[in-house]
């Protein structure tokens, strides 16, 4: 068995790491875009176009699903992924997690907050999401100035000033952060820990990682597998081109996951 995933950068750990800890002998192939990240500030055409080409390296390698772990891509460019490599290639798209956030809001009236870059925050997007899956909760955008960007360079000063930022547009008393683009839920911790204060353990975090896992599964017609052995191998694409896990993924306990199988270079 063989999942790809494909992002302009390292957002794709979190999600690739849910499937090595599901599936430890399934082949994964990570496609990633660096000379063309980030993909945000480009147009819906532009971001498409680049989504495309990450989409059809990585489908060259003849994976069983394809995950667009980027919330970016998934708004731009998934009816065009979907048109030209379905149904041979199923392929999953990432959707901030707001359908469940706001289930338990309503349940015990608490807030919510959507922790998204600047262009995603207050989009018609989001607002269609929140109109569509809120169902009547209180829910906060909270746009996160260079935290992705941060993330990406794995600079640890940047990632504490882009966090604490956002933190402290963050309504103190929120029960639950929707973690928006898939590069924050590779600094969970941090983010929970900056929002601890007076919260005791703080917010509850949902992201998007074990869900879009579970569906790539399904759509793969494989069921979990946990406890198979650690055999599966890795393909890492940078632009099309064979390379190897960047430095920067490292930083990150996801990124030693996926270090610990055997890279290929073919």
């Amino acid at each position: 068995m063989k999942i790809a995933l494909m992002d302009s950068g390292i957002g794709l750990l979190a999600a690739a790491a849910a499937v090595r800890r599901a599936r430890p002998d399934a082949d994964l192939v990570l496609s990633s875009d660096p000379d063309g990240l980030p993909w945000g500030p480009r147009d819906s055409d532009d971001i498409t176009r680049h989504a495309l080409l990450c989409a059809r390296a990585a489908a060259a390698h003849r994976p069983d699903a394809l995950i667009v772990a980027c919330n970016t891509a998934s708004v731009h460019a998934l009816p065009a992924l979907r048109a030209e490599l379905e149904p041979a290639l199923p392929v999953i798209g990432t959707v901030p997690a707001v359908k469940p956030a706001a289930a338990a809001a309503v349940r015990t009236g608490g807030r919510v907050a959507i922790w998204a870059t600047p262009a995603t925050t207050g989009s018609p997007y989001q607002r269609r999401l929140i109109e569509e899956f809120g169902n009547g909760a209180d829910i906060t955008g909270v746009p996160c100035h260079g935290l992705a960007d941060a993330i990406e360079s794995g600079d640890e000063d940047l990632i504490t000033s882009a966090v604490r930022a956002a933190a402290e547009r963050t309504p103190a008393d929120v029960e639950t952060v929707v973690l928006g683009c898939t590069h924050y839920e590779l600094v969970g911790n941090r983010i929970r820990e900056a929002l601890r204060g007076a919260r005791g353990e703080g917010p509850a975090l949902q992201g998007s990682a074990a869900a879009v896992c579970a569906q790539a599964l399904r759509r793969a017609n494989v069921r979990p597998a946990p406890e198979a052995a650690p055999v599966g191998g890795l393909t890492v694409l940078h632009s099309g081109r064979v390379a190897a896990l960047p430095e920067a993924a490292l930083t990150y306990a996801e990124g030693r996951l996926l270090a610990g199988a055997p890279a290929s270079l073919t």
